[in-house]
């Protein structure tokens, strides 16, 4: 304890110098966790983005069915299918869904479009392709949405009537006429300029599919459960011979941009070492050579080497645990202060109003970041300025330990 006093009393004896210390630790550690913070958000929003209404958490398949997206690659008996599904607690979501490409025209002008069917009440909601919009969920069999892009080119409004051509699922030719129940804004690219909602048993009539799906999407609780999930699904028994993946390896391009986002974290833990290293080097040298009469009277008097480098060890820590305390509070602070109203990245670029939006692989999501602290970043950046002050402090409490004391009085 004694030894403990006589640290903290030497870090107030320069206040400039122990300042300025301090201010770079802070600075660097609140920085850090800021900078997370951003990043954090950003790709929280790309996450939840992608395993929303696009990917969900595990989508199930036929074998090659991603590959060749051919029409009679099918999940059968897709009822009995589901009810397992269902049963499963970790997958109290999941729906069908089938992809066919067609040829749609409103007049004598024909466009390509996708034929989406699904399950209209169990697409509604943030994680569905139909959005927050429950009166879209009353479609008949004989009506489609129609993606807002799609339906801006072609002119097309709410009570028309479209003809659709496609081939089904047995080869055969494909078509009916459908009226427009609505305009569908959607963030997935796929169905905003090429979509056709329709309902699944619609879907399946049209082209010829009984009970057959080209696609089970399913949402657990989070994201990071997608592989306890997936495992889950593939242990059923009749799902041994289909293709099961997660939304990290459904979107590898997502995958390797979360990949460098957490590369760049380490970069930023490596300025906290630097910024630590230094307020606490110079600190501890500069204390250490001033204090040479003082340390060498200590050492005159019997005070063990040992106690010195206690002492100077005990000041660095000190000094790298207060900036880093200080740092990490307002960093969690600014954080919090951010969250609460988003961080506008369009507007900081002065895009303004101009962009709403951001595209990547398909999928458009906001521009505006909510920050998110992970407490992993606050554990590795403290314990990166606990072992940088340790390391930093050697150099001095070696100095302070070899000195003589009759040589070190007289200086």
């Amino acid at each position: 304890m004694t030894t403990l006093r006589i640290a903290r009393r030497n870090l107030g004896r320069n206040f400039r110098r122990t300042f300025l210390g301090l201010f770079a630790i802070t600075l660097a550690q609140a920085g850090v966790l800021l900078m997370d913070g951003l990043m954090n958000g950003y790709t929280d929003a790309m996450v939840d983005a992608f395993t929303g209404p696009m990917l969900g958490h595990v989508q199930v398949h036929a074998h090659d069915y991603r590959e060749q997206q051919s029409m009679d690659l099918t999940i059968t008996h897709l009822g009995d299918k589901l009810s397992q599904l269902r049963g499963l607690p970790e997958a109290p979501e999941a729906s069908a869904r089938i992809y066919a490409p067609v040829l749609v025209a409103l007049g004598e002008q024909g466009f390509m479009g996708v034929v989406v069917g699904l399950q209209p009440k169990r697409e509604a909601g943030a994680r569905g392709l139909l959005g927050t919009r429950p009166e879209l969920t009353n479609l008949r069999s004989d009506q489609v949405l129609i993606g807002k892009s799609l339906a801006h080119r072609m002119n097309v409004k709410e009570g028309d009537e479209l003809a659709i051509v496609g081939q089904a699922a047995d080869g055969s030719i494909a078509n009916d006429l459908y009226e427009v129940a609505g305009l569908l804004p959607s963030p997935v690219e796929l169905v905003e300029s090429t979509g056709l909602i329709m309902t699944l048993p619609a879907a399946q009539s049209l082209f010829v599919m009984d009970d057959e799906a080209h696609e089970i999407t399913l949402h657990g609780a989070d994201p990071d459960g997608a592989p306890h999930l997936a495992a889950s699904v593939g242990g059923l028994p009749s799902f041994g011979e289909l293709e099961i993946k997660r939304w990290d390896e459904l979107a590898p391009e997502l995958t390797s941009m979360l990949q460098m986002t957490s590369g760049f974290t380490w970069i930023l833990l490596l300025l906290v070492f630097v910024a630590a290293a230094a307020g606490v080097a110079n600190t501890m040298l500069m204390a250490a050579f001033e204090r040479n009469h003082e340390l060498g009277m200590l050492l005159a008097l019997g005070c063990s080497p040992q106690r010195i480098v206690g002492m100077l060890t005990l000041e660095a820590l000190l000094l790298g645990a207060l900036g880093a305390g200080l740092g990490t509070t307002l960093g969690i602070a600014g954080n919090a202060l951010l969250a609460s109203s988003g961080v506008d990245f369009a507007g900081l670029g002065g895009a303004g109003n101009e962009l709403q939006n951001l595209s990547l692989a398909g999928m458009n999501f906001g521009v505006v970041v909510f920050p998110r602290t992970s407490f992993q970043t606050v554990a590795s950046g403290l314990s990166a300025v606990i072992v940088t002050s340790l390391l930093a402090s050697l150099w001095p409490a070696l100095h302070a330990a070899t000195l003589q004391p009759v040589e070190a009085m007289r200086a």
